[in-house]
């Protein structure tokens, strides 16, 4: 109970002379008086807690909106742009340096395998093979000179007129002969080789898309002069990063799309994918054939990749907070908010495609409210 402070004032004021005549107690009145005014204040202290007690107990829950988290087929498609190519397709050199003396087709012109395409000119390539030609008839002469010595020598044998020791220098100068002859056969094939390296011809049915070296210039050996490009077979290469070539396999098919816009969309599949790369870039080759199409060489495409196949969970984007822990979402349990973890896998618009995890397909995750909310705050859900 409060202690009623005027009433005891009064009363010791009353009490003065007598309290002045004992002044042996003044010591314990002043000790009354202590104890009365501590257990007044400690009495109040007492009522102010019952007081807040039912306030914080009957807290009001805060008003939130949620979103269930969803599963969702779409698959979304990055675009990749490319330019459509020939699969076969050929840098035309010679394997011999000199001067080009003639052309036998234009840009743009097609060529049927073997079809000679230029001709080059060296000086030393033509006596060569003349050089060789002749050397090869001279020992041919020389071996049959000797055979014929060495049927001769074997009668002289028979007859005794001449010793064995002769007789087996003929065989070995036969056999050197025959030796020498080929050496100098391989020798005259490999001048005809060279000789006709110089005419350049078609090593398959095309169409020139470029000519590097026109007549008068010199060539070096193995130096580009031309590039031809088969009309039969189209592909097209993207460059897409590494996790993407996760979700590919060879035999898929993709969506194309043309520059030209009057065109339908067409199918191109994948017959190539990258496993590693060598270069400073971070992306992966993917190579994929248009042989059902009718896109042009040289055209420019655009490829669709999927970014997955399997359904995934997706949230609203404004559900996901960034804490010192990571990313975390409140989910709704029993009127609550309740802090969970999530791992968010990619962006997809206004939503986020999460893995599975604590949060699966019907939990209600707030997504507005969010600001005034800590874990375990209770909660009340707007429409």
């Amino acid at each position: 109970m409060p202690v009623n402070c005027p009433s005891l004032i009064a009363r010791l004021r009353s009490s003065a002379p007598l309290l002045r005549t004992f002044v042996g107690l003044r010591s314990l009145l002043m000790l009354v008086i202590v104890l009365g005014i501590m257990l007044s204040v400690s009495g109040c202290a007492d009522t102010g807690a019952d007081i807040s007690a039912p306030s914080a107990a009957t807290s009001p829950a805060i008003p939130v909106r949620v979103a269930p988290v969803q599963v969702t087929d779409e698959q979304p498609l990055l675009r990749f742009a490319s330019t459509s190519r020939s699969r076969q397709r050929a840098a035309l050199t010679f394997q011999v340096g000199g001067v080009i003396q003639h052309r036998h087709a234009e840009i743009g012109q097609h060529v049927e395998a073997g079809q000679t395409l230029m001709q080059l000119y060296n000086p030393g390539l033509e006596p060569a093979a003349q050089a060789a030609r002749h050397r090869l008839s001279q020992l041919e002469s020389d071996r049959l000179q000797a055979q014929n010595e060495l049927a001769r020598l074997e009668t002289l044998y028979q007859r005794g007129v001449i010793p064995l020791q002769e007789l087996e220098q003929q065989h070995t100068r036969v056999s050197a002969l025959t030796a020498s002859v080929d050496n100098a056969a391989a020798g005259l094939m490999q001048a005809q080789q060279l000789l006709a390296e110089t005419t350049l011809q078609a090593p398959f049915a095309g169409t020139v898309d470029a000519i590097l070296l026109e007549p008068g210039e010199y060539a070096q050996p193995g130096q580009a002069v031309m590039r031809l490009a088969s009309d039969a077979r189209l592909e097209t290469e993207i460059r897409v990063p590494a996790h993407l070539t996760d979700n590919l396999t060879v035999g898929q098919q993709l969506t194309a799309w043309s520059s030209l816009g009057s065109r339908a969309p067409q199918t191109a599949t994948i017959v190539e994918i990258g496993q590693g790369n060598s270069g400073e870039s971070a992306l992966y080759p993917v190579i994929l054939s248009l042989d059902n199409t009718d896109f042009r060489a040289g055209e420019a495409l655009e490829i669709g990749v999927p970014q997955r196949h399997e359904p995934a969970l997706v949230i609203p984007l404004s559900a996901v907070m960034r804490s010192a822990d990571g990313l975390t979402v409140f989910r709704v349990d029993n009127a609550r908010a309740q802090r969970v973890p999530v791992d968010v896998e990619q962006l997809q618009g206004e939503l986020a495609v999460i893995r599975p995890g604590v949060l699966s397909e019907g939990h209600q995750v707030v997504y507005a409210g969010l600001t005034r909310l800590a874990d375990g705050d209770p909660v009340e859900v707007l429409p």
